[in-house]
């Protein structure tokens, strides 16, 4: 059994045989001497967060220790704020890890993972299952009229107590001893769920060793696939991957449709193998420890326990709302389909269009109606320029400034950094951007904290935000390019950051928005990313620098609609098989994941030829936590962010000012201190409607 001994800020393993291993000052336990405070990632090594964990757990667990044995009487400070500041060390170490088992992870990082997975769990479950602490807490909340608290305050009191009493404090003791089980169980099958995910993205290769068939391809993705080859022993061949720069411009092109089928169901197929990586039983466990931890806390569903403090409230609101898109977005998909065979017969052929034929045929008959190639946006969308753009956008309406740092750490070396001012030129935080696709790195986009904003010793600490996505690398002679979708993942990503970077919070425990309403910053900032007077500042090709010309913009404009059919069907039907999954009141013992997914989506007419975005063995957003139950929040919020945009427009002028500032006043701003539904009404002077989504989506 291996003992632990921290002392002055080495650590010293000792292993089963007693040898012994001094590795060099950890430098999770001193201040980081670093510009802006930002995690010396050059120096941290896989040694130093185990160590970091355990003093940090300790550390903490003392903390609570003197939170309850304090003689005074429970108030909001020695109780409450107390709670709030307390684990300053753990919150350090897990802001790192976290965001770099990620975004750089390894087969070590991976175990280190799993073998904290239970000890976190039992340490947060020690803390919030604290009967003496909950008494102090609950104290405090039972008085809260008697005290002079401003709103904030009274928000984190009653945060705090509403977190206890969802976390099991109220339970009796056999209860609270099985969701100590459960909440260890639900997080370690969540870890082996994303790395297994992970494992089977990685796993699959295309190998392409003739030349002909890669024709239709784009010579970008035919230089990176000869690239990906290179890197695997295979010069002279192509490489073509699960990850989304590869599959997806692989399917929308490629001739071959041999070769198309194979990827399509090597991307569909993920975690369905039957291997050491079939995430089936995975999901079978999952949805049980769920639903069992539900009924517990006295709840018929996991959904009704999740959504109870979101927007939507209950699931009756979440399909209602799923219902209402889904039968104009699947009539319009089948409009495509029939576009699609269209196709098909131009050709002389007469087979039924499947799966791995959508998104080739999709771009001819696109092609067709608008003439309008998507690889001709391409050499305007230099990755640099659209990085601007985003900028150019932030400070036409907030007026910040991004000015990039060079002499500082960096959490790995694709990534870059920028220090973000307000107009005032008061430092606002620290942006990262790490944009290239790479194995050790999970699939998609996503936007996290190293830091997050607060205040301590009342003085404000500004955040280190990061945007992490995966994109194409360049290649020889030329710079990365990105398509339409990226573009918009782009603008998407950076409205997250700037959610973070312009809150201004005094506690931890007031920082959290609703999940369905998180997605509103991020997805509002995606309406400025095509329109005519921003592309003219960004969109420059990549050779000549010439502005994307207006016939191009044009084109662009009207296909922008072209193919929402199939974009908010295969959203919708996982959006729907979340929630199934979570609003299950039974679970049979041998439940056929796979064959719920199929009746589920099947009896609401989903077209054969669209599979749902995430299917069941690899839907990170909901099998790995965050979006469970809660997948929906991307419509949800589209409905608000379509509304807001109309603030913009009715002005006649998109970079209003005065709109941008009530916006970053009402909603960037206040983090959860406010009712969701509140900020939204005090930014816009009312409710949103529905038909916005329709126009913006052309289902209407």
């Amino acid at each position: 059994m291996k003992k632990l001994i921290l002392m002055a800020g080495m650590a010293t393993v000792w292993g089963a045989c007693g040898s012994q291993k001094t590795t060099e000052a950890n430098p999770f336990f001193s201040e980081y001497n670093t510009p802006f405070e930002v995690p010396p990632f050059d120096k941290i090594k896989l040694e130093h967060y185990k160590p970091a964990f355990l003093q940090g757990m300790e550390e903490e667990s003392k903390e609570v220790e003197a939170i309850v044995n304090n003689p005074e009487a429970a108030t909001f400070e020695n109780t409450i704020v107390a709670l709030d500041q307390k684990g300053s060390l753990l919150r350090k170490v897990c802001d790192v890890f976290f965001n770099q088992n990620e975004m750089d992870t390894n087969d070590e990082m991976q175990e280190l993972g799993r073998e904290l997975s239970p000890l976190l769990s039992k340490h947060y479950d020690d803390i919030s299952l604290n009967p003496e602490l909950f008494k102090r807490v609950k104290t405090v909340y039972d008085n809260m009229e008697t005290l002079s608290l401003d709103k904030e305050q009274r928000k984190l009191v009653e945060e705090t107590y509403k977190s206890f009493v969802r976390n099991g404090a109220n339970l009796n003791a056999g209860s609270q001893a099985r969701l100590r089980k459960l909440n260890s169980e639900i997080a370690m099958l969540q870890l082996i769920f994303e790395q297994n995910t992970l494992k089977e993205t990685n796993d699959f290769q295309l190998v392409v060793d003739r030349k002909e068939d890669l024709a239709g391809l784009p010579e970008t993705l035919i230089a990176n696939a000869a690239e990906t080859a290179k890197e695997a022993g295979m010069e002279g061949k192509w490489v073509f991957t699960l990850h989304n720069p590869s599959v997806m411009p692989f399917l929308q092109y490629a001739e071959n449709r041999d070769l198309r089928e194979k990827i399509f169901k090597g991307y569909i197929n993920r975690g369905n193998n039957g291997n050491d990586a079939d995430n089936r039983e995975i999901v079978l466990r999952l949805i049980k420890a769920r639903l069992e931890k539900a009924k517990i806390m006295g709840y018929d569903n996991y959904a009704e326990c999740a959504l109870e403090n979101r927007m939507a409230g209950h699931a009756d609101k979440v399909y209602n709302l799923l219902d209402q898109i889904w039968t104009p977005a699947l009539a319009k998909a089948k409009e495509e389909l029939a576009d699609i065979q269209t196709e098909i017969k131009k050709e002389g052929k007469d087979f039924t269009a499947e799966g791995w034929d959508w998104r080739y045929y999709a771009e001819k008959a696109k092609q067709a109606r608008f003439n309008l190639d998507e690889n001709e946006l391409r050499p305007y969308l230099q990755l640099e320029n659209v990085r601007n753009g985003v900028f150019y956008v932030a400070n036409k309406l907030y007026g910040i400034s991004f000015t990039v740092l060079q002499d500082i750490p960096l959490p790995h070396p694709d990534a870059e950094a920028f220090e973000c001012k307000d107009k005032d030129g008061r430092h606002l935080g620290v942006l990262y951007l790490d944009f290239f696709s790479r194995a050790s790195k999970r699939g998609g986009a996503w936007c996290s904290s190293y830091r997050t904003q607060t205040y301590r010793d009342g003085k404000k600490v500004s955040p280190i935000v990061t945007v992490v996505c995966n994109f194409s690398k360049p290649t020889a002679g030329q710079p990365a390019l990105l398509n339409a979708d990226e573009t918009e993942t782009l603008f998407h990503e950076f409205g997250h950051a700037l959610h973070g970077l312009f809150q201004d919070v005094h506690y931890y425990g007031t920082s959290d928005v609703p999940r369905d309403f998180v997605e509103l910053p991020s997805q509002i900032d995606e309406h400025w990313a095509f329109e005519p007077e921003v592309l003219k500042v960004y969109a420059k090709h990549y050779q000549t620098g010439e502005v994307m010309p207006n016939e191009l913009v044009d084109k662009m404009d009207k296909s922008g609609k072209y193919g929402q059919g199939f974009a908010t069907t295969e959203y919708l039907a996982a959006s729907y098989l979340d929630m199934d999954y979570h609003t299950l009141k039974d679970i049979p013992e041998k439940m056929d994941v796979m064959q719920f997914e199929k009746e589920t989506l099947g009896k609401r007419g989903l077209l054969p030829q669209i599979p749902s975005r995430y299917r069941t063995t690899y839907f990170r957003h909901t099998m790995g936590g965050g979006y469970t139950a809660g997948y929906y929040s991307y419509i949800w919020a589209e409905v608000l962010d379509a509304d807001a945009y109309e603030a913009y427009k009715e002005t006649g002028d998109i970079f209003n000012q005065e709109v941008a500032g009530k916006f970053r006043q009402y909603i960037l701003t206040p983090g959860g201190i406010n009712d969701a539904m509140d900020m939204y009404v005090n930014f816009r002077g009312k409710e949103p409607g529905i038909e916005p989504l329709l126009k913006d989506r052309g289902l209407k």
